[in-house]
């Protein structure tokens, strides 16, 4: 009989997941991460066994699911804990040993303080105007389409994509290349799959010495093909960046209008400081990661409203009533309609759903909640060995009843409205949400996205309305990050889009 086993110390406690189907081979990992529906098992799970479970993952592996706050917040700041091997991996291999989300210890904590000046809310005000210039965009092409619904998805995503080259690069996609835009594409379209083989072949490459990843990307394969050449494209726009922002400085023109100039302004040869050699090593980072998260989003809450019209027609009439005052950074912090939009969908639609840990050392981790174990002890924390793989259930905190209410599950976006949505100390930087995570490695660039989706929902907003079609389906999925996925298994979501008189 399938089984989720449960072990704290000497304490086993097992949980009877018969219906599951699972198999040794992958475990429970399918039903965690490729269900019809993104949570159909997991938030069942949570609901029936608390906020930390154990899961059987590859091979016979156990996996740790934790939503428990207090145990999600010590997860994520303390140095016992390393980013998970599959996720290390990855990382790597996209992004290179030189980005700041590889970094770790001294150098992690060297490029952060260096890179942050980059993304104050002072230096995220300064892109605004491209904020405005890619919503303005958006609606020209939404206005252009005549079908009856719009798939909004490749909209938003080459929007996205060109506020991160403008407001963080200083340049246009247009000067980036057409070899890179078309790159790019098949980027994101390799990110949005998942499936068991892969779950496995991540399972294996967990395995797998450090050595094997670096000659990995030499690999004849389609999918090394494509990493490889980001690599080569974004590290070439990178230098060439730098050069030409160099050349212009010696001239005497400003080059701090966008984040790359700001950051060059503070290059040092000093080794404790940022170099021009790690400006570059960010670009393949900040030009991916960047781009579909905030698209997704902007969907998601787009589809929200679309369902909500009620909700749709009283945010309409905040935002007109908010327009011809010139509208800066305070002005989108100070509508409460369009940011509980913001917060709820974050809430629901976190772009990372689960992110994976791994123990360094044997530790205890406190938990906010004790548990009572089968002997009928109650235990306030959880021991682990060193590792032990464990999976931040983030969408699953981001629904626990305990922290959110009855209605946790619900879009309600009055939550925000209404007094404290939550109970209990913050984990994360935004509305006590993760879906930027917490801790030393919290996403440098989240001030820059909730600044984008403000500008381009008021835009939208202002001039739009949205219905969701009829007999269509949209349902959440994992897939590297949560995206809408439509009833053929593409990445799609069309809308009934009407302009406003």
């Amino acid at each position: 009989m399938p089984v989720v086993d449960l072990r704290y110390g000497s304490q086993t406690h097992v949980v009877d997941l018969s219906c599951s189907g699972q198999h040794y081979t992958p475990g429970h990992m399918p039903q965690l991460s490729l269900p019809p529906r993104y949570g159909d098992h997991e938030f069942g799970w949570q609901k029936l066994y608390g906020a930390v479970y154990r899961i059987q993952g590859c091979f016979g592996a156990h996996r740790l699911i934790v939503s428990d706050p207090t145990a999600l917040q010590y997860i994520l700041n303390s140095p016992n804990f390393f980013l998970g091997p599959t996720l290390d991996a990855v990382v790597n291999l996209m992004f290179g040993a030189r980005s700041v989300i590889c970094a770790r210890w001294n150098e992690h904590r060297r490029l952060r303080a260096a890179l942050n000046v980059g993304f104050t809310a002072a230096a995220v005000q300064n892109c605004l105007p491209v904020f405005r210039k890619v919503a303005e965009m958006i609606s020209e092409e939404l206005e252009k389409s005549s079908k009856a619904s719009t798939n909004v998805c490749p909209i938003l995503s080459n929007a996205t994509l060109s506020a991160v080259s403008e407001a963080i690069l200083g340049y246009s996609l247009q000067d980036l290349g057409e070899d890179f835009v078309a790159n790019n594409n098949r980027i994101v379209q390799l990110a949005a799959s998942q499936s068991k083989t892969q779950i496995l072949a991540d399972a294996i490459g967990a395995c797998l010495p450090s050595w094997f990843w670096r000659g990995a990307m030499y690999l004849p394969t389609t999918a090394f093909q494509i990493i490889r050449k980001e690599r080569h494209l974004t590290e070439r726009i990178g230098r060439r960046i730098v050069r030409e922002k160099r050349d212009a400085a010696g001239k005497g023109v400003e080059i701090d209008g966008d984040v790359f100039g700001l950051l060059l302004q503070n290059t040092s040869d000093d080794t404790r400081k940022l170099s021009e050699g790690d400006v570059v090593a960010q670009t393949a980072l900040i030009l991916v990661a960047g781009q579909e998260t905030t698209a997704n989003t902007i969907a998601w809450a787009l589809l929200e409203l679309a369902r909500n019209p009620d909700f749709q027609e009283k945010l309409q009439a905040e935002v007109h009533s908010m327009s011809g005052e010139g509208a800066g950074h305070a002005s989108y912090n100070n509508m409460p309609l369009l940011n509980a939009l913001i917060k709820e969908t974050l809430r629901l639609y976190p772009a990372g759903p689960m992110s994976e840990r791994v123990a360094l050392q044997d530790t205890g981790i406190p938990l906010a909640d004790a548990i009572t174990t089968v002997t009928g002890e109650r235990i306030n924390q959880i021991h682990v060995q060193k590792g032990q793989v464990i999976t931040l259930a983030i969408t699953s905190y981001q629904r626990l009843h305990s922290r959110w209410g009855d209605d946790a599950d619900t879009f309600n976006p009055s939550r925000w409205l209404d007094g404290a949505p939550y109970q209990g100390d913050a984990v994360g930087p935004y509305a006590n949400l993760l879906s930027f995570l917490g801790g030393p490695r919290i996403c440098l660039g989240w001030r820059f996205a909730i600044l984008e989706t403000q500008v381009i929902l008021c835009e939208l907003v202002a001039k739009f309305s949205f219905a969701e079609p009829e007999n269509t389906r949209v349902c959440p999925q994992y897939m590297n990050q949560l995206l809408p996925i439509a009833a053929n298994g593409e990445k799609a979501l069309f809308l009934h889009v009407t302009r406003l008189l």
